[in-house]
């Protein structure tokens, strides 16, 4: 079949992407379902700063690709073999499949996935396959998902089946930026109730990790980024203290205001920089958990002294160490019940086409989350 569908055909174009064009809405080839395979109609799709990573060339992956992995829809086909999905069934997708086989996956760390992670890095299937083309030429997906068209193809383990009770504008922000923010304070750092917690980083996915620390309780919430614009959304949305990242006494100041640092830091920017200042507001036996994705070349250095002396820990998270069939499902109950005020994170509602643009508007930090609605 024939789909619209966001191409990247060049990474690390000059700026502003709206006139350099780097991505293109062209029309190409995608190919049925196969054995445990699933045909999605997407419905909604969110611009994050992981599809933003590989247009500037920050995150390398194999090019021509079709840009996406945030996002909602409907089941139109499943392939052979598939018995969890139906015609009609509304999915959200997991930017890293999991085969359920492999070590990571038997032990409940499906966010390890050797094999999901080996097809994500290859820009295929979970099964190693691609079903996307342009005159005959195949393309890449992106994540297993390549959800910035009007149709993909994923792996059955790439899918999560959600109920009508909730719009799929909102639950499309579910598939990364609140499985990753809410994950990293749930999961991977299990931050302890009424702790005080530091966000370092105010896009869709800090925003997340402020808003789940809120939920726990924090007694303190430590909002840092460079856009007062974003400081005065975490003050509406539950932080007790902000400060400027462009500060230079940004972290002497976090570590008066909670008496020598937060017991939980947050990276959530995707920068060494920002990882440092995560580290350095994090007080003696505090945690200092990452989330973002910074070029693979960059390298972060720090005390060992500190570390072993102040006992502090640090902690990698990616997709919040979520269980996806377990934990969507319960993070949409808790937005449901008013415990995760999600919809806030909403900045705008954007067509395919505009796509360049958005990300020139998400490059320049004037946004949290852009949805894109086919």
């Amino acid at each position: 079949m024939k789909t619209r569908a966001a191409v990247l055909l060049e990474s690390n174009r000059p700026k502003p992407y709206g006139s350099s064009k780097p991505i293109k809405i062209i029309e190409i080839d995608l190919e049925p379902p196969r054995e445990g395979e699933v045909l999605v109609k997407m419905s909604a799709a969110g611009v994050c700063h992981s599809d933003l990573s590989v247009v500037n060339g920050t995150r390398v992956r194999h090019l021509p690709v079709v840009l996406g992995h945030e996002a909602s829809g409907v089941v139109e086909e499943v392939g052979a073999g598939v018995k969890n999905f139906k015609l009609g069934d509304r999915v959200v997708f997991a930017f890293l499949p999991s085969c359920g086989n492999c070590g990571e996956c038997l032990s409940g760390k499906p966010s390890n996935c050797a094999p999901g992670h080996a097809a994500n890095a290859a820009g295929t299937l979970l099964n190693g396959a691609r079903r996307l083309s342009l005159n005959g030429k195949s393309l890449a997906h992106q994540a297993g998902v390549s959800c910035f068209a009007e149709y993909a193809v994923s792996s059955e383990r790439s899918l999560i089946k959600i109920n009508d009770s909730i719009s799929l504008d909102e639950a499309s922000l579910f598939s990364c930026a609140v499985m990753t923010g809410i994950g990293a304070v749930l999961n991977t750092a299990q931050v302890r109730p009424g702790a005080t917690v530091g966000v370092v980083g105010l896009g869709g996915v800090g925003l997340n990790a402020l808003l789940a620390a809120k939920m726990l309780g924090a007694e303190k919430i430590i909002a840092i980024d460079p856009v007062d614009k974003k400081l005065a959304l975490a003050l509406e949305l539950g932080a007790t203290h902000t400060f400027n990242a462009n500060d230079p006494y940004c972290v002497d100041s976090v570590r008066d205001a909670t008496d020598g640092g937060v017991e939980y830091a947050f990276e959530m920017a995707g920068s060494v920089a920002a990882m440092d200042t995560t580290y350095r507001i994090t007080r003696r036996g505090g945690t200092s958990c990452s989330s973002g994705l910074s070029h693979p070349d960059h390298q972060f250095s720090l005390s060992h002294l500190s570390l072993v002396a102040e006992e502090k820990i640090i902690k990698g998270s990616y997709m919040g160490s979520c269980i996806p069939a377990r934990d969507i499902p319960r993070y949409i109950s808790m937005y449901q019940r008013g415990l995760l005020p999600l919809d806030k994170l909403i900045s705008a509602h954007i067509k395919l086409d505009d796509i360049n643009e958005a990300f020139d508007t998400l490059d320049a930090g004037e946004t949290v989350r852009q949805i894109i609605t086919f």
